[in-house]
């Protein structure tokens, strides 16, 4: 990879992502805290996905969570490609969160980008996992902390794997090309970040609907249920359905809703799958996100240069004064 002492997009794009970006942002926050019965936990994790996914965000906000009209935000959010939605979301705002901060340190203490992968890959499981998973989320499922971090190990560690194997040869790729994105306090560092978590979000989407899927992790919810591999909101769904074809009424479908959606919330949630997934299904999974991610450090060491550090000029690094380099 060629390293490129320029940036990868005008300023003008740049200062319009951002402008663009916080408006997403304050409208996202003010959708959920006034009037979309989201779960609070997901609440934050849609502004937080949201402030790192400017525009992108609110879109898939808009289309998959926002609620349409009172009443009607458990039939909404009924469709497992949108409970899919809500389980990266929820991934995205934890173990991104932790790479973006882990990547600001280590840019900070100038270690190489070969090192900075693994603390940030180290650092984004561990806030995915103890805090967004077992932390916010125990007491939704009726569990322990030691318990829900037990259910919650394995479907974030796959999660994970596919999240970083997708933002991680991102965040290279586009270092390598203007080192500025390397240092927390320049623009571009964002830029990269923002750009790395879209990517992540896509790439780790169809492992979060398989986990979604066969109930290993919990989908999209509201304040009155957490949302349970699909199946379970989409008999609110139907229930919903039901009370417009009998009465006609949207008043009927909404009480039928916030009904069963109480229902759902007193009963605790099991994240384990029981006996729907094999131990064995569940290893292939795993081994094929591990794949995922051997992948994305190849990318990244083919397209990158792995042995970069914030503050050292680039004609200082290894190869940099030999012929064929281009600055």
């Amino acid at each position: 990879m060629e390293m490129h002492n320029t940036p990868w997009a005008p300023d003008w794009a740049l200062w319009l992502w951002f402008g663009l970006t916080l408006l997403s942002v304050l409208y996202v926050a003010w959708d959920l805290f006034t009037r979309t019965p989201e779960m609070k936990v997901m609440k934050w994790g849609w502004v937080l996905v949201t402030l790192y996914t400017g525009p992108v965000g609110l879109l898939i906000y808009w289309f998959s969570c926002r609620e349409p009209s009172p009443g009607t935000h458990e039939a909404f959010i009924a469709p497992l490609w949108k409970q899919a939605v809500g389980s990266t979301i929820h991934c995205a705002a934890g173990d991104a969160t932790g790479i973006i901060v882990a990547a600001a340190l280590t840019g900070y203490f100038g270690l190489s980008m070969g090192v900075d992968i693994w603390i940030e890959y180290a650092a984004g499981f561990v806030f995915g996992l103890f805090i967004f998973q077992a932390l916010f989320m125990k007491d939704m499922m009726g569990l322990s902390y030691g318990e829900a971090l037990r259910q919650s190990f394995l479907p974030e560690w796959i999660s994970m794997n596919a999240m970083m194997a997708g933002m991680l040869p991102t965040m290279v790729i586009l270092m390598t090309r203007d080192m500025r994105a390397m240092e927390a306090t320049s623009p571009w560092f964002w830029a990269a970040m923002s750009a790395a978590t879209l990517v992540g979000v896509v790439v780790s989407y169809p492992v979060n609907y398989w986990l979604v899927k066969n109930q290993l992790k919990h989908g999209m919810g509201t304040e009155r249920a957490l949302g349970k591999g699909g199946a379970a909101i989409e008999e609110v769904s139907a229930s919903a359905h039901a009370g417009h074809s009998m009465g006609g009424m949207s008043h009927t479908a909404s009480a039928a809703t916030a009904h069963a959606g109480h229902a759902m919330a007193t009963m605790p949630m099991n994240m384990e799958g029981g006996a729907q997934v094999s131990g064995l299904r569940k290893a292939v999974v795993t081994l094929i996100t591990l794949v995922m991610l051997a992948v994305g450090y190849w990318l990244a060491a083919r397209y990158g240069d792995l042995s970069m550090r914030p503050g050292v000029p680039m004609e200082a690094m290894p190869g940099m004064d030999m012929p064929g380099h281009r600055m």
